[in-house]
C-alpha cells in the first residue's frame, strides 16, 4: 500500500472520534505559534529584520514629512500669510515702469492695506570688504535702499545689532543680510565696510528672511542716505505691504492700478508666502516617492517572512506529521503555522514602528522641528505587518496541513 493510501486510510479509520473532540484552546495556539521561533530565535530575529526595516522606513518618511509641514505651519503662522510684494515690471511694449516715489503711500489708500515698507535696489552701487578688494569680486552682493518700517512688516529679526532708525537712516550706516554678513567676514556690528566708494558703519546682521530672501544676500541702507550719498531717486523697484486677511484678494487687485493708473499691467504682486507652501506641497510629492521606496522595503520583508515559514515547514515535517497522528487536525495546522507568520510580522512591525518614531524625533531634534508623528501613522504600520504576516505564511500553512500523519510514523 502506497503512502497516500496508508495516510488516508488513517486519517478515516484511526482517528475520526479523535478528531471530532480534539480542540485547540487560544493560550495553546500562542504557545505553539511561538515554539518555532523560541526554537530558531537567530532565523527569527533575521526575518523579523527585514520587516522592520521596511516599517520603519515608512514611519520614519510620514514621520519626517509631518514635522516638516508642523515646521513650515509654525513659520507661515509666525511671518503671516497676509503679505503682498509688488513689484515694478515692464510694459505691453517692454519698456521698464518704475513705481512711483510715493509708492508706499499710496498703497495705505488701498482698502484692506495696513501698512507697508519700500526696499529700492541701487544699480552700480558695490559693497566690499575694504577698499583693497578689487572690483571684480562683488560676490554678487546688492546694496538696496530702504524704509525704517521694512523690519516690522516683513517680520525680520536681527541677530547682532539694531535695526536702522531714523537717526541712523540719515547717516552712512547699513545693515547686512546674514549671507552677505558671511561672505564679508562681518560678525559683529561697529565693523567699517566699503559701500558705494565710501565707508559705512555695520549697525545691525540680520537673521535668514523667509519671505525675503533677497534681502539675504544685501547690505541695507536707509533711504535718505542713499539719496545724499549713493544716487538714489527715490522710486522703489519692490513694496511690501501687510494686508487685511479677509480682503487680501481684493486688496490684491487694487493695488496695481492704485501705482499705476495708466498701465497697471506693468505692477507684479505675488504672495511670498505661496511659495512656501509651494514647497511643502513638493516635500509631499517626495514623500509619496520614499513611501513608494518604503513599501517595497516591506514587501521584500514579507517575502522574507514566507521564506522563513516555507523553510520551517520542511524541516519540522515529522513533527507535523507526529502531531498529526497524536489527534491535531488540518486545520490546528493551519492555524499555527500562520500564527507563527504573524507573530514574526508583528515583532517586526513593532520593532520597525518603535525604530520609525526614534528616527523622526532625533530628525526632529536636529532641525529645530517639532516632532508631529501622527498617532495613526504607527498603528497602520503595525496592522500591515500583520496583513503582509497573514498573506506570506497562509501557503506554508496550507502547505504544512498536508503533511500525512505517517511522515512521523514511517521515520
Amino acid at each position: 500500500m502506497s503512502r497516500p493510501e496508508r495516510s488516508a486510510r488513517l486519517d478515516s479509520t484511526v482517528r475520526p472520534a479523535a478528531q471530532e473532540r480534539s480542540r485547540l484552546r487560544a493560550v495553546d495556539l500562542v504557545q505553539l505559534s511561538t515554539s518555532g521561533l523560541r526554537a530558531r530565535p537567530l532565523r527569527a530575529v533575521l526575518s523579523a529584520l527585514g520587516i522592520a526595516i521596511g516599517i520603519a522606513a515608512m514611519v520614519a518618511v510620514l514621520g519626517i514629512s509631518a514635522s516638516s509641514q508642523a515646521k513650515l505651519q509654525q513659520r507661515l503662522d509666525a511671518l503671516g500669510t497676509n503679505l503682498l510684494t509688488v513689484e515694478s515690471g515692464k510694459d505691453l511694449f517692454g519698456a521698464e515702469a518704475p513705481l512711483p516715489q510715493d509708492s508706499a503711500g499710496r498703497v495705505l489708500r488701498v482698502a484692506g492695506a495696513l501698512e507697508s515698507a519700500s526696499l529700492g535696489t541701487l544699480t552700480g552701487v558695490r559693497v566690499y570688504r575694504s577698499n583693497l578688494i578689487p572690483a571684480a569680486e562683488t560676490g554678487g552682493l546688492s546694496v538696496r535702499a530702504v524704509d525704517t518700517a521694512l523690519d516690522r512688516v516683513l517680520a525680520a529679526s536681527i541677530r547682532s545689532g539694531a535695526w536702522l532708525n531714523d537717526a541712523t537712516a540719515a547717516f552712512p550706516s547699513v545693515v547686512l543680510g546674514s549671507a552677505a554678513a558671511r561672505q564679508l567676514g562681518i560678525e559683529q556690528p561697529g565693523t567699517l565696510i566699503w559701500l558705494g566708494e565710501q565707508q559705512f558703519t555695520v549697525v545691525g546682521i540680520l537673521d535668514p528672511v523667509a519671505l525675503a530672501p533677497e534681502l539675504d544676500t544685501s547690505a541695507l541702507v536707509g533711504n535718505q542716505v542713499a539719496a545724499e550719498r549713493l544716487g538714489y531717486d527715490g522710486a522703489p523697484t519692490r513694496l511690501y505691504v501687510r494686508a487685511d486677511e479677509e480682503t487680501l484678494a481684493s486688496t490684491r487687485k487694487l493695488l496695481p492700478p492704485t501705482l499705476s493708473p495708466e498701465k497697471p499691467e506693468s505692477v507684479n504682486v505675488s504672495r511670498p508666502s505661496d511659495a512656501l507652501a509651494a514647497k511643502g506641497a513638493a516635500d509631499e510629492t517626495f514623500t509619496g516617492l520614499l513611501l513608494g521606496l518604503g513599501s517595497l522595503g516591506l514587501l521584500v520583508g514579507g517575502i522574507g517572512v514566507a521564506n522563513t515559514m516555507i523553510i520551517s515547514v520542511m524541516e519540522r515535517r515529522r513533527e507535523i506529521g507526529l502531531r498529526r497522528a497524536i489527534g491535531a487536525r488540518r486545520a490546528h495546522i493551519r492555524r499555527q503555522f500562520l500564527g507563527e507568520a504573524l507573530v514574526l510580522s508583528a515583532l517586526g512591525g513593532l520593532a520597525g514602528a518603535g525604530l520609525g518614531a526614534l528616527i523622526t524625533a532625533g530628525f526632529a531634534a536636529s532641525g529645530g522641528w517639532p516632532f508631529a508623528l501622527p498617532a495613526y501613522v504607527p498603528l497602520a504600520a503595525i496592522g500591515s505587518t500583520l496583513v503582509v504576516g497573514a498573506l506570506a505564511g497562509i501557503m506554508p500553512a496550507w502547505r504544512a496541513a498536508k503533511v500525512p500523519p505517517t511522515v512521523a510514523l514511517s521515520g
